[in-house]
């Protein structure tokens, strides 16, 4: 009976997000099957869901020739048992009679799928003997089609299916130092990488050396990349030199003097960063459960920084800052190797709603610094819309200019440069990690 449970809960998280575009971690939280589980159950549970999200669209281009009617007439617990059995026999090679018979199983006990039983299980027993190439399809049928769209047409062909290929990949674990990467890499059994970051070992993070010890932190090298930019440039700067930096982007000198403010702050990684560097630090978000996360963060490492919550598109320091780095709120497009289920939360329209709050967040911006100071934008999306063009309109409209990253100051992403300096972190270029778009920028007001 467990192997039907463990089914229900799969599907159950399937149902969450792509009906009730919950994220996964959302899923999780809310699902009482899902709840209902612990050990290898639990986790094979989560196994299911998440490769069945990660490749969710050729699964069902897939499934199409095996039913007398399109997906969408079924109903959504059936699609989900559908997709859950599916991904089993198809890519995770899970014996047919377990995997056909724990999910038709696990729709008895759904009261929405129970009718569909016998309809499950004919489909799922033609899938198991008329097995498809999943292969052969598309790399970019994983996505809808509207969104594959977008991408090819914002990073051209070549572009997309590298960004398709990420995700397809089980994405590893990095880690960002307090002080001294060597030193979290020797600890953990981590692997220390040209651009600073840790790769740590497999296996859940919290069985790490020293978990909760406050000297590392969980970030992707790519998300890592913008404050180590930001301060670069403040160590180039005459007026503010306690700023020392080693070849991988690792603080040796701190300067107190220094002032930085990291809009959108929260749940704090980049804080943590500019904290590291022993720069006056203060963070703003509106959301004030993602500053409990972020001050939980401070607490942890040991670090501070002043916590402000409010609205970055009203608020002003009382002295402007030397630095800012602005996360602005995006379509996150760029981290779905780790958050597959983003294809399918996000519409059309959520997303051509960003590049407006993105320009105003940066204008915004722009008022806060001093003359002379930097600003780092960044967003976790490779789209152009929300990237390129953004930074574009604002240096057509006389806001800012652009300070050219180098070559040197992004070690281990040479070839992430853009012609214009900025930075578009596309899988593949440089190694593993999720897509960023950042520009570093001076105001001119």
């Amino acid at each position: 009976m467990s192997g039907a449970l463990v089914r229900r809960a799969a599907a159950d998280l399937l149902f969450l997000t792509i009906e009730k575009r919950r994220t996964l971690d959302q899923a999780m939280a809310e699902s009482p099957p899902f709840g209902d589980l612990d050990g290898p159950d639990r986790a094979f549970a989560r196994a299911i869901a998440s490769a069945a999200l990660r490749e969710l669209g050729r699964i069902d281009r897939a499934l199409a020739p095996l039913l007398s009617r399109p997906l969408q007439a079924a109903s959504p617990a059936i699609r989900a048992l559908l997709r859950v059995g599916a991904v089993q026999l198809w890519r995770m090679d899970v014996p047919e009679h377990a995997a056909v018979s724990a999910t038709v199983e696990a729709a008895k006990d759904w009261p929405d799928a129970r009718s569909g039983g016998a309809f499950l299980n004919a489909v799922l027993r033609r899938a198991a003997a008329e097995r498809p190439d999943l292969d052969a399809l598309p790399l970019t049928a994983i996505w809808p089609d509207w969104l594959a769209d977008v991408f090819t047409e914002s990073l051209g062909p070549d572009g997309a299916v590298a960004l398709a290929a990420a995700q397809l990949g089980e994405p590893g674990i990095y880690l960002t130092a307090k002080t001294s990467a060597a030193a979290v890499a020797e600890v953990t059994g981590g692997e220390l990488l040209d651009n600073g970051s840790v790769r740590a070992p497999g296996g859940p993070v919290e069985a790490l050396a020293e978990y909760g010890s406050g000297d590392w932190w969980v970030q992707d090298p790519a998300a890592a990349l913008p404050a180590k930019l930001l301060m670069a440039c403040a160590s180039d700067d005459p007026d503010k030199s306690g700023i020392v930096m080693d070849q991988s982007g690792m603080v040796m000198g701190k300067s107190p003097e220094i002032t930085a403010i990291d809009l959108c702050a929260a749940p704090g990684g980049k804080t943590l960063q500019l904290c590291a560097a022993g720069l006056n630090v203060i963070a703003v978000d509106r959301s004030k459960p993602r500053l409990k996360r972020l001050e939980e963060n401070l607490e942890r490492t040991g670090l501070s920084a002043t916590v402000i919550t409010a609205d970055a598109e009203t608020w002003r320091p009382e002295v402007r800052a030397d630095l800012l780095l602005l996360d602005a709120p995006c379509s996150a497009l760029g981290t779905l190797r780790r958050h597959p289920e983003g294809a399918w939360i996000k519409r059309e329209g959520d997303i051509a709603r960003f590049p407006d709050v993105q320009y105003r967040l940066l204008k915004a911006a722009t008022e806060m610094v001093r003359p002379g100071g930097t600003i780092l934008y960044c967003v976790c999306t490779p789209l152009k819309a929300e990237g390129a063009d953004v930074v574009a309109r604002a240096i057509a409209d006389g806001l800012v200019t652009r300070l050219p990253v180098r070559p040197e100051e992004a070690p281990g992403f040479a070839n992430s440069l853009t012609d214009h300096g900025d930075v578009l972190t596309l899988p593949g270029k440089d190694g593993e990690h999720d897509a960023f778009f950042m520009s570093r920028l001076t105001p001119q007001r």
